[in-house]
C-alpha cells in the first residue's frame, strides 16, 4: 500500500434558509448560510467503500430545515447549537461536529417588510465533541471608512519602496472579527452588539499610526468591554484610496479626490487573548 488515511471529515455547505417568525404585531426575518462538518468514523467508506457509517449530506441539509422550524429565530449560536447536539445525539460514528453559520443583514421598514442591508454578516461557529461545545462568533465584512486621523510613516524602506510617507490618508477596511466565549452560558446577543460597538468606537475615535496598531486596538477594546470573549483574531484588509495626481490638469489636489482599489491590497491580522 502507497500510503494510509491521516484524517478525514464531510459535509454539506453554504446550506441556504430563510425563516420568519410570524408574531402577531410583526414579522421578524432570518435568513442564514449553513455549513455542516463531520469527522468520526468514516475510514470504511473511503478505504473499502462501505457507507453504513456515512449520514448523507443531503440529510444535513434536511435537518437544518426541520430544525429551523423549532428555532426561536433569535440568537444564531442557539441554532448552531441544536443542531451539533442532534447530530452528536444521533450518530454515536461522529467523534466532532462543526456547524458554521453566516447570518445576513435584513433592515425593518415595517412590522412585515425589510430591505437589504449592507453585506456584514453576523458570524459563528459551534464545534461539538462529546465533553461539551466550543462557541466562536463572530462579524465578517463590516465596511469602515474615515476620512482623517490616519497616518503612515517612519516604516522601513529599501530600493524597491516607492511609497510616500503620510500624515493624512484615508483610511477603509472591511473587518473580519472571531472571538472564542469562554463558555456557553453567555448572552450572545449582548456579546455580540457590545462587541460590535467596541471595534467601532476605537476605529471612529483613535488616531492610528498604522493598520496594525488599530487592529491591535480593537482586540484590547473589545477583551475590555466583553469579559465573556476569551480571545479574539482580527482581519483588516488595507482598501487603498490613492490620492490623485492632478497636476498634469494644472489643479491642486488637497486630499480631495482619490481613486479607490480593491486588489491587491494589505492584510493585517492581530490575535490576541486574555492575559492570565
Amino acid at each position: 500500500m502507497a500510503g494510509f488515511l491521516d484524517g478525514n471529515s464531510y459535509g454539506k455547505s453554504r446550506i441556504r434558509v430563510v425563516k420568519v417568525t410570524r408574531g402577531a404585531e410583526r414579522h421578524d426575518l432570518n435568513e442564514l448560510t449553513v455549513n455542516i462538518q463531520f469527522e468520526g468514523d468514516f475510514d470504511a467508506v473511503h478505504i473499502a467503500g462501505d457507507n453504513r457509517n456515512v449520514l448523507p449530506t443531503d440529510t444535513m441539509r434536511n435537518t437544518v430545515y426541520a430544525l429551523a422550524k423549532d428555532w426561536s429565530g433569535e440568537q444564531i449560536e442557539d441554532f448552531g447549537c441544536q443542531l451539533v447536539e442532534h447530530f452528536l445525539g444521533r450518530n454515536p460514528q461522529i467523534a466532532r461536529v462543526r456547524v458554521a453559520i453566516q447570518q445576513s443583514h435584513w433592515l425593518r421598514m415595517g412590522s412585515q417588510a425589510f430591505t437589504k442591508g449592507s453585506e456584514e454578516q453576523r458570524l459563528t461557529q459551534i464545534t461539538g465533541v462529546g465533553g461539551g461545545v466550543q462557541i466562536e462568533s463572530g462579524i465578517e465584512n463590516l465596511v469602515a471608512l474615515k476620512t482623517t486621523g490616519s497616518s503612515f510613516e517612519g516604516y522601513k524602506k529599501d530600493r524597491y519602496t516607492t511609497l510616500k510617507e503620510t500624515s493624512d490618508r484615508i483610511l477603509a477596511t472591511a473587518i473580519r472579527a472571531n472571538w472564542r466565549y469562554s463558555s456557553s452560558d453567555v448572552e450572545f446577543g449582548r456579546c455580540w452588539r457590545e462587541a460590535r460597538e467596541a471595534i467601532l468606537k476605537t476605529f471612529t475615535e483613535r488616531d492610528s499610526p498604522s493598520v496594525q496598531h488599530t487592529a491591535y486596538a480593537m482586540g484590547n477594546a473589545v477583551l475590555k468591554a466583553v469579559p465573556e470573549i476569551a480571545g479574539i483574531r482580527l482581519s483588516l484588509p488595507n482598501k487603498h484610496c490613492l490620492l490623485v495626481d492632478l497636476a498634469p490638469f494644472g489643479l491642486d489636489n488637497p486630499n480631495e479626490i482619490f481613486v479607490p482599489t480593491d486588489e491587491p491590497h494589505g492584510l493585517i491580522e492581530v490575535a490576541m487573548r486574555r492575559a492570565g
